[in-house]
């Protein structure tokens, strides 16, 4: 099934783009923000918004159509399964696991935004979905914003927790990418990566990249704390039994 950008018809390709050039806003501006669209391989190219930035700086809003197309049934995405609401949770881990499960998360690094963390673990969780700390299965700790990585995992270990889960939300020049990483080989070089079940969550965070990196699961756009819970249980059911069985 081949398909295209869809504008106004059907695979006329149409694109909207966004961008910053570094030169004062004006008509020769808006001239060179539509030339440098056709340089990226755009046809029909319209400039419909420029706005400055500062003296030297403008962005634009500009239209403009491509001939690229892409075959969607050989579009492959590895997504994290989820199957269970808030109450099948619950049953799963305590019919399954007899114990509670503890979970700790933060947003670590100097990310200062709690809300994805909050969202997932906050009691009241978000958008009608309860959070980690409703869960009567699970044992919450939120430790908030700008926690280091390795305050993150001392807690972690402290507590003998079953999972962490990391929020990313700043992504300036691969920050999350760097702070990720650096998580990961501090797990290692504690001889905890494999005790534990580690998640990394954030708008511009996607399964695909958090398996890469090195965790067990990403949760990006569209995540609940449902999704969440459903991952972490049957993962750390899946790991006590694999402890068992070596």
């Amino acid at each position: 099934m081949m398909i295209k950008a869809y504008g106004d018809t059907l695979n006329d390709g149409a694109v909207q783009l966004s961008f910053t050039l570094p030169v004062a806003a004006g008509p020769k501006a808006d001239e060179a923000a539509r030339i440098y669209m056709g340089k990226l391989g755009f046809e029909e190219c319209e400039v419909v918004h420029s706005n400055p930035l500062s003296q030297d700086f403008t962005f634009f809003v500009a239209y403009g159509k491509s001939s690229a197309s892409l075959d969607f049934s050989k579009v492959v995405v590895k997504e994290v399964e989820t199957t269970m609401d808030f109450n099948e949770v619950n049953r799963f881990i305590k019919e399954n696991l007899k114990r509670k499960i503890v979970v700790v998360g933060a947003c670590t690094g100097s990310d200062a935004h709690t809300v994805g963390i909050d969202a997932i673990m906050n009691m009241k969780g978000y958008d009608h979905h309860y959070g980690l700390e409703r869960y009567p299965e699970i044992e919450a700790h939120n430790l908030g914003a700008q926690v280091a990585n390795e305050d993150l995992i001392a807690y972690a270990d402290k507590v003998q927790a079953d999972a962490i889960l990391v929020s990313q939300i700043v992504t300036q020049k691969e920050v999350h990418i760097h702070n990720m990483t650096n998580f990961i080989e501090l797990m290692e070089a504690e001889d905890l990566r494999n005790k534990m079940v580690i998640c990394a969550g954030g708008p511009r965070i996607t399964n695909k990249m958090a398996l890469e990196i090195g965790f067990d699961a990403g949760f990006g756009r569209g995540s609940y704390p449902e999704h969440v819970a459903s991952f972490l249980a049957e993962k750390i059911l899946e790991k006590e039994r694999g402890d068992r069985n070596e």
